[in-house]
């Protein structure tokens, strides 16, 4: 067992191909196109090198961290001089990290684990930040297709990278109202701080939660179909309805009582139907189809 897997007492083992030996033969497979995939740490070492058995298992701990953000390749230079030679690799330990099949940084003799974490993280800040966005991208997607499980796990995945991420935070808010969890997302929300309360996609969260609760207060979308069909004026039915249409999926159909308020009476309970609306756009998300035909509709009344 590895000095590695001892430390912390029973640690979990070192994911296959995480960490591995090369040799000259093997260099450009392990290393120059591994890393077109992944950053990799190549360390050169040997085994009369007494600084090199002092980072090696540093390099391990450091690496196994990393969750497989990047690969550490160990060479002995005695048993594979070639590489070493033709990279002018004089003194060792020297660790060289490969990026998109090149050298891209390194560093020579000895370094603590704290050194060691800080060139990790210079090394994969650009891969991490790349990796959330398109995570993010992909996670507002599937929710835009009410595909909330896949949303969850792509959210769920962000958070697991950096607990902190707002906009991963609000979704995952999201996909718990959307999966009727009031609860859960309240609980989500309660971890944004309040500085970042007024981001785009944690007020598009609250407005989300906002309709949800406010749905449980309304009758049965067929109850309130009858009282409208029987006093179209009936201003508060028509925006309960729209309130309980919006909870059963029928955007469309919210949007167009709502807007027959605002046609009839745009001053009805302190211009309530307008803002209502809005407040629908905003847990709706600004690309979704009834988002962009109710602010047509709605922009068509107040400016004609």
């Amino acid at each position: 067992m590895s000095m590695l897997e001892n430390i912390g007492g029973a640690a979990a083992a070192v994911p296959e191909g995480l960490i591995k030996d090369t040799t000259t033969q093997s260099f450009m497979k392990d290393v120059i196109e591994e890393s077109k995939r992944q950053p990799v740490l190549i360390d050169f070492w040997a085994p009369w090198c007494g600084p090199c058995k002092q980072l090696t298992p540093i390099l391990e701990k450091v690496v196994k961290a990393a969750k497989g953000k990047v690969k550490l390749v160990k060479m002995n230079i005695d048993d594979h001089p070639a590489i070493p030679g033709q990279m002018g690799i004089q003194s060792i330990p020297a660790v060289i990290a490969f990026v998109n099949g090149q050298p891209s940084d390194g560093f020579m003799g000895a370094q603590s684990e704290a050194q060691i974490n800080a060139f990790l993280e210079r090394l994969t800040k650009g891969q991490a930040g790349t990796e959330i966005k398109d995570l993010l991208a992909s996670a507002d997607a599937a929710i835009a297709e009410n595909n909330i499980e896949a949303a969850m796990d792509a959210y769920a995945q962000i958070l697991s990278e950096d607990e902190t991420n707002v906009p991963a935070l609000a979704g995952l808010a999201r996909c718990h109202v959307a999966a009727g969890d009031i609860e859960q997302a309240k609980e989500a929300l309660a971890l944004i701080p309040e500085a970042k309360r007024n981001d785009a996609a944690v007020a598009a969260a609250q407005a989300a939660l906002d309709v949800a609760e406010q749905a449980s207060s309304v009758g049965p979308v067929g109850e309130l179909e009858q009282k409208v069909a029987a006093n179209p004026l009936d201003h508060q039915a028509r925006f309960d309805l729209a309130v309980a249409l919006n909870a059963a999926s029928k955007r469309a159909d919210a949007v167009d009582h709502l807007m027959a308020i605002v046609k009839r009476d745009r001053k009805w309970n302190d211009d309530g139907a307008r803002k209502q609306l809005v407040q629908f756009f905003e847990a709706w998300g600004p690309t979704d189809e009834a988002t962009i035909s109710g602010r047509k509709k709605l922009s068509s009344v107040l400016f004609a």
